[in-house]
């Protein structure tokens, strides 16, 4: 623990020197800085047009129902997730959100969301493929449709099982660049401000983990209601009350009775 608390004190003042360093063989500074701005802006867009659009758009199309307020209770959870940066340390406080506040059941948030916190990683996945086209972008590669297709491979498969801890997608950003034939080193301008596009990413991740939840919740509730429907049908059919019994009159009961009588 000593060890690791020596590493988490003086990490930044390291990352601080392979940015200087980084700095010291850019020609145009002004361009660097410029290009870490428009790196930092698509990353935070493109977590915003999946996070608030696609996302919803999945929720509701498969179950009709606003997918902002869903949303809207796992809110805590979100800013846990921002202020954090980790999906694991955010786990608790979603399950309480979604269990209380969308009326997921805790079968099925205790089942998801853990898997979800080390599987579903589409923030991270996002931020990787930005990433390792800024990386090609600042050293004048040319990336060509095979690259770009592993890119997107690469990317997808190393966000699958990612750490749930604050910087957890650079450790796997190396993989990519070494996938595609790019330096390593220039990961250190992506740690400087990394701080920032990692809270977009870990909020991303922990929003799609809920929707999963709510979705899986929504096919179980499908399910139970049509088994309830084909029980009842069947009790229906056993015993049909529409079904009246057939009228007699009493007169025809009273000649009957005479007939019977009379026999006797």
């Amino acid at each position: 623990m000593v060890l690791v608390s020596w590493i988490m004190w003086y990490a930044p003042l390291g990352i601080m020197f392979l940015v200087a360093g980084k700095i010291v063989e850019m020609e145009d500074v002004g361009t660097l800085f410029a290009s870490l701005g428009k790196y930092i802006a698509c990353c935070i867009v493109g977590h915003a047009i999946h996070g608030l659009l696609v996302l919803p758009a999945i929720y509701f199309i498969i179950t009709r129902k606003n997918p902002y307020t869903f949303l809207w209770g796992i809110f805590t959870a979100l800013a846990t997730a921002f202020g954090t940066s980790s999906s694991s340390a955010t786990l608790p406080l979603m399950m309480k959100c979604v269990e209380e506040n969308n009326g997921v059941s805790k079968h099925i948030s205790r089942f998801i969301l853990p898997i979800g916190a080390t599987v579903n990683m589409d923030g991270a996945a996002l931020f990787q493929c930005v990433a390792a086209v800024f990386i090609a972008q600042l050293n004048n590669f040319s990336l060509n449709f095979i690259q770009v297709i592993t890119i997107l491979v690469t990317a997808t498969a190393s966000s699958v099982g990612a750490a749930g801890i604050p910087a957890g997608g650079v450790l796997t950003l190396a993989i990519i660049l070494e996938a595609i034939g790019l330096p390593t080193n220039d990961i250190s301008l992506i740690l400087a401000v990394d701080w920032l596009v990692d809270r977009t990413c870990t909020v991303l991740n922990v929003e799609g983990d809920a929707f999963g939840a709510g979705l899986l919740q929504f096919f179980v509730d499908r399910n139970a209601k049509q088994e309830e429907g084909g029980e009842l049908s069947e009790i229906r059919l056993e015993g049909d009350p529409s079904v009246p019994a057939p009228e007699r009159s009493p007169l025809i009961e009273k000649r009957g009775l005479k007939e019977n009588e009379s026999v006797m």
